[in-house]
């Protein structure tokens, strides 16, 4: 890519960070939720202007369970009105925008190939932000980039992990408080409670949340769950202070992450947990290893024995010391990871290479020029206004 020298692309204009078309942001079912509240916050309280912007679903849109402020459209197209800085955090519709617009891209890359190739088509005019080393890397693969060009801005845990007191005592106590979901590793879960290493600690005791119960295959895996006599369900928890609060009470935080469905491109989770004093247990793939805040432990996805292996070794490694749990919270804090927003917000901002490309293949397509009674070669106004599209001083392609 090219950069152009110009000033901030964002010129002091509010930031408004768009959620999925027609999906309402629900409190406390997952880590892009929590990033994209977390930076709202941190950004409104150093006086940056910013807001969460829904489509399609009015006031209903899950503003009730955040304290940021919400702007509601009612279409795609409207987003093109906006005279903000626009970024997209989940999903990338094909928009049109006003100024050069943000792809945060929280998850890996779909499957299916009609889905593979409108995502390569919206997001080729977009700055790429990813939200792990790891992610980068995937997606700079996927889309065909340089992996330089792609921001990293990573995830954060909220300040109240860190505050929020253990008790003297906690015992032999293991929480998953991942989704309800095949991808984040709960059936993994459930085969490690009937290895033999398990049923030989009767004094273990497993906490599950009912996050994501409210889809359609978490409802399934909740009866699933709740039919197990060695787990106590519990109900979801949709503030940092009340997940905060429930991590103090538990060892060990459990994130045995699928591979065979996806590949975890960051954890959030793990993040908290650590800064709540457990130690964590992930499966060793994706960008969970890159959340190492000082207590966490990696094990092979998709192996009930080894995660019973790890979680055990984990337990009999006793609390976490108060030093390290105190480093952790120096680590993956929100103000770092705001600081990298505005770094990538604040960037050049550079032409595509499918806008390159794009004007490559307008020229070539140029009619020859007529030599005669010229001096040749191609005509000199309008390689001008073509060279003119990739100026300094001209937004790239958005």
């Amino acid at each position: 890519m090219h950069s152009l020298p110009a000033p901030s692309p964002r010129q002091g204009r509010p930031i408004s960070f768009v959620w999925s078309p027609g999906k309402a942001l629900p409190a406390g079912t997952g880590g892009s939720e929590n990033y994209t509240v977390g930076q709202v916050r941190e950004l409104r309280r150093r006086g940056v202007p910013a807001r969460v912007v829904t489509v399609g679903l009015g006031v209903d849109d899950g503003r009730a369970g955040f304290d940021v402020p919400f702007h509601t459209l009612a279409t795609w197209g409207e987003v093109g009105d906006l005279d903000d800085t626009v970024v997209f955090v989940s999903e990338a519709p094909p928009v049109t925008t006003r100024h050069p617009a943000y792809q945060v891209l929280h998850v890996p890359p779909p499957g299916m190939t009609d889905e593979q190739s409108a995502l390569r088509v919206a997001t080729s005019t977009r700055t790429l932000i990813a939200t792990s080393r790891y992610a980068a890397g995937l997606w700079a693969e996927f889309l065909d980039v340089d992996v330089q060009i792609i921001h990293v801005v990573r995830p954060f845990a909220e300040p109240v992990f860190a505050r929020t007191a253990r008790p003297a005592t906690v015992g032999r106590r293991v929480l998953y408080a991942g989704r309800l979901a095949p991808e984040k590793g709960i059936y993994t879960l459930l085969s490690m409670l009937h290895h033999e290493l398990l049923l030989a600690e009767p004094a273990l005791h497993v906490t599950v949340t009912r996050a994501g119960a409210d889809k359609i295959q978490g409802a399934i895996i909740e009866q699933v769950v709740a039919a197990h006599p060695g787990v106590h369900l519990v109900a979801a928890r949709t503030t940092p202070a009340s997940m905060a609060q429930l991590m103090v009470e538990h060892d060990v935080v459990v994130m045995p992450s699928n591979s065979q469905y996806w590949h975890e491109t960051f954890g959030i989770v793990s993040l908290e947990a650590q800064h709540a004093g457990c130690r964590v247990v992930a499966s060793d793939d994706g960008g969970l290893p890159e959340t190492d805040c000082g207590a966490l432990d990696l094990v092979e996805p998709d192996n009930a024995r080894a995660l019973a292996h790890g979680v055990l070794a984990a337990l009999d490694r006793g609390p976490v010391d108060a030093a390290v749990r105190a480093d952790s919270a120096l680590l993956f804090t929100v103000a770092q990871s705001v600081d990298e927003m505005l770094d990538a917000l604040d960037a050049p901002v550079l032409v595509a290479p499918a806008a390159v490309i794009s004007h490559l293949e307008e020229l070539v397509a140029l009619p020859s020029a007529d030599l005669a009674g010229s001096s040749g070669g191609a005509p000199r106004s309008r390689s001008r206004s073509r060279d003119s599209d990739l100026s300094p001083g001209r937004p790239a392609a958005h």
